[in-house]
């Protein structure tokens, strides 16, 4: 499991491409026949990949949780982007199609990826109470219409684990598919004082990427996403991006409290 330390404002303002880069931009967190996990210092959420091809995957317990399992303090989010497949919850199995959601509540030992082309994204935050272990499919998410095509973001909102869905202790997750021809997500951009955000872009077409937009207000900075490739956003950063094609992203948060609306707009006139 690798790490990644927070980082403020003020040193992030002095950051080149590269040092963005590697303290912003999750890469390769879906391996073949692999499980792939980064713990970030943003609220301690852990931000993973899981890639079964075939074989079934334990949920690995790594060392620096300093925990008897992984779930004995913590909560997991999971959600499908690839084909069906399965999860295994202390031995009860739970199907998994494209997009479909599994919440894992605090106290789970035994949690096992199967499914030969499932690949699953997986968020998991620190937890003080424990919520049933539920699933919800994109088909019964809460979806939300939201911008139009004249500013190119009309968009999808499909809500999974929030306040009034899946219940959780803090973990929030969701997803949201930008309709053919429509490039920009999350804008007017936003930020979020009382909690972080991971984003993961995904369906993202061959050849095509996003230009992932962070950093405060009045210090943006720029990144280049690949398909399956995720962000961590600071509580204090915006979050926005615009893509060569239309594309999915899945947003997952933790922190201060579930609310989906808790945001602090930013008027486009301050931006720079």
């Amino acid at each position: 499991m690798q790490q990644r330390y927070a980082c403020s404002p003020r040193e992030t303002a002095a950051f080149d491409t590269a040092a963005l880069r590697e303290h912003f931009l999750l890469e390769n967190l879906f391996l073949t026949g692999q499980i792939s996990l980064v713990y970030t210092h943003y609220d301690r959420m852990v931000v993973g990949g899981a890639v079964p091809a075939g074989a079934e995957l334990p949920l690995p317990n790594p060392e620096a949780l300093k925990a008897d399992y992984f779930l004995e303090r913590r909560e997991l989010g999971i959600l499908n982007v690839g084909t069906a497949g399965y999860v295994l919850v202390d031995g009860t199995r739970h199907e998994l199609g494209n997009q479909d959601c599994l919440y894992v509540g605090r106290g789970a030992q035994n949690v096992r990826f199967g499914g030969n082309g499932a690949r699953y994204y997986l968020l998991s935050a620190p937890a003080h109470a424990t919520h049933p272990t539920t699933r919800r499919t994109q088909a019964e998410a809460t979806p939300v219409g939201m911008g139009t095509p004249e500013a190119a973001n009309q968009r999808t909102i499909y809500k999974y684990i929030y306040a009034e869905g899946i219940q959780s202790c803090q973990l929030v997750m969701g997803l949201t598919q930008l309709q053919p021809g429509n490039v920009w997500n999350t804008m007017p951009a936003h930020t979020h004082d009382r909690r972080m955000e991971a984003y993961l872009y995904f369906h993202l077409p061959e050849g095509q990427r996003v230009l992932h937009l962070m950093g405060e207000p009045t210090q943006t900075r720029p990144l280049w996403v690949f398909n399956e490739q995720a962000i961590l956003s600071p509580p204090w950063s915006i979050h926005t991006g615009c893509g060569t094609s239309a594309y999915a992203f899945i947003w997952g948060m933790a922190g201060e409290n579930r609310a989906y609306t808790d945001m602090d707009a930013v008027p486009l006139a301050t931006l720079q």
